[in-house]
């Protein structure tokens, strides 16, 4: 499958790329959700956020609770917070040295593909990880990236009038015990893995969102803009503000 593009080499298109460190899930779904807007509006370009969350457990639509192995008072003693949410997919774990990357793009300026631009979400991975000597692959079945029967990165997404919402969640150092308190994305028979464990030593994370963020330029044929301030809207007002 060719990459999906929409611009020529030399006529690239800008893509804003913010970075706000470690925030919550609750935070980054907010900014989400006001990012998706404006761009629906055309206020602002197809846009992209790499960050990190405190433990999480997320679940989506198709989610099951029996995926989830530990009780919420177990969750809580952890300090794992529970989430259900919007996105396509099962259960998952967002953690510290997790890159969790969102990117907001409209798709109707890529053809209206949402296959392709899955497919372009996972080689952007699989070419990270190949910088790293790991080699790596899809399963046709469902959406991520794996290791032999190891997920090391898992993909949800959502879509409104063709633009996305939610994105992928690269494993770069993450505490792997958190995944024992899951089926990662619902599967009782696999298990979870990361660059970390692959390697045996830890890869600092801006080495591995410098060669994301190449690929990623590389696959979707843009330009990317690093932005340092995020725009959060309150009310009427529009304001600059650090997500916790």
């Amino acid at each position: 499958m060719k990459p999906l593009s929409r611009a020529s080499e030399g006529n690239r298109r800008g893509c804003a790329v913010y970075q706000p460190g470690q925030i919550s899930y609750q935070a980054a779904y907010r900014l989400q959700r006001q990012l998706l807007e404006e761009r629906l509006d055309g206020r602002i370009p197809d846009t992209l956020l790499l960050l990190e969350h405190p433990p999480t457990i997320t679940v989506g639509k198709s989610g099951k609770l029996e995926n989830i192995l530990a009780s919420p008072e177990e969750l809580a003693q952890k300090g794992v917070s529970l989430v259900f949410i919007d996105r396509g997919g099962d259960v998952t774990y967002h953690g510290p040295g997790q890159l969790v990357g969102y990117p907001i793009f409209d798709l109707r300026g890529w053809g209206k593909d949402i296959h392709r631009y899955i497919h372009n979400l996972e080689e952007v991975i699989i070419r990270t990880l190949k910088d790293f000597a790991i080699e790596s692959g899809r399963d046709k079945n469902h959406p991520g990236v794996w290791v032999g029967n190891q997920e090391i990165a898992a993909i949800g997404l959502r879509l409104k009038k063709w633009v996305t919402m939610h994105g992928f969640a690269l494993n770069v150092n993450t505490d792997l015990e958190y995944f024992s308190l899951i089926y990662p994305c619902g599967f009782a028979d696999r298990t979870a893995t990361s660059i970390s464990r692959r390697l045996g030593r830890e890869v600092a994370l801006e080495t591995v969102t410098e060669r994301l963020l190449a690929h990623f330029a590389e696959i979707f044929q843009i330009e990317i803009i690093p932005k340092t301030n995020i725009p959060i809207k309150e009310g009427d007002e529009r304001k600059t503000a650090t997500l916790v």
